[in-house]
């Protein structure tokens, strides 16, 4: 394998992630050797990883994690994954035409969406995120719905019941919902149960909904089911989620774009098409 010593330190990181997805436990030793680093920078990008709880760090190495026990505070999310988010962030804007009510889930991909849509006319914006939703005060042209609820402090958003009653009394043409954990068997995922009602508020009153989460967080998994990737119209990943998984996504009929690359079926493209 060729080394990687010319890689930054999130691209260094990845390929962490991916190489533990194929053998779930890798020493430092290996990690030198795979990556072409010194024992002190594969230790490094090794507890980066593991404060964004993406991987645990055992005696001598490092192991995958499947399933997400807690989210990374949000100061830890809004410095990872960036050009992934970035990507996801661009695509997801395209599908936003004037004139719609577009509820943006929390979560700093979805965040990301939001320089991107500072063209669009007569937006309706929703959100339960206190960043998102501070992103469109200075827009006089958009009307902005900031979603009650009780205050998640870690990562500043409104959560529980209450932020889905406000949801159900709306009328969406595409919610955009945000995920730490995803994968085929589970679905969408979260440590917290809070989170539970307010997406599903979303989605029930939402004509379109699109998951965006970056290939990171495919294939891990937490103990509370928000819904089945089948219940979803259309996924946002990035270009680092796997052909196989795509595939495997889109045979159970749901539209798949790794930002990137080229979209996963048919429909997919008449997205493309449609936002265009």
């Amino acid at each position: 394998m060729a080394k990687s010593t010319s890689l930054i330190p999130e691209q260094r990181r990845q390929q962490i992630l991916e190489h533990l997805r194929a053998h779930g436990v890798l020493s430092y030793r290996e990690l030198t050797e795979l990556l072409g680093v010194s024992h002190m920078t594969a230790r490094r990008d090794v507890a980066a990883l593991a404060d964004e709880g993406k991987v645990q760090v055992t005696q001598g190495g490092v192991l995958a994690v499947t399933k997400l026990l807690q989210e990374p505070r949000r100061s830890v999310k809004e410095a990872a994954d960036l050009t992934a988010k970035a990507a996801i962030a661009r695509h997801a804007a395209d599908l936003v035409s004037d004139s719609m009510t577009v509820y943006l889930d929390a979560g700093t991909t979805v965040q990301a969406m939001s320089p991107y849509l500072q063209d669009r006319k007569d937006l309706t914006i929703v959100s339960n995120d206190l960043a998102t939703a501070t992103s469109f005060l200075d827009q006089p042209g958009v009307d902005l719905i900031c979603v009650g609820g009780r205050v998640d402090r870690d990562n500043k958003s409104m959560i529980g019941r209450l932020a889905a009653l406000t949801l159900a009394e709306l009328s969406l043409d595409i919610a955009f919902l945000s995920s730490s954990s995803w994968d085929i068997q589970h679905g969408v995922t979260t440590p917290v149960e809070a989170k539970i009602d307010p997406k599903r508020a979303a989605m029930a009153s939402a004509e379109t909904t699109v998951l965006l989460a970056d290939s990171s967080k495919f294939g891990r998994y937490a103990k509370y089911r928000v819904l089945a990737l089948e219940e979803l119209d259309l996924i946002v990943s990035d270009a680092g989620l796997s052909e196989t998984a795509a595939q495997q996504i889109h045979g159970l009929g749901v539209d798949v774009v790794r930002a990137g690359t080229k979209p996963s079926g048919a429909a997919a493209d008449n997205w493309q098409n449609t936002a265009n």
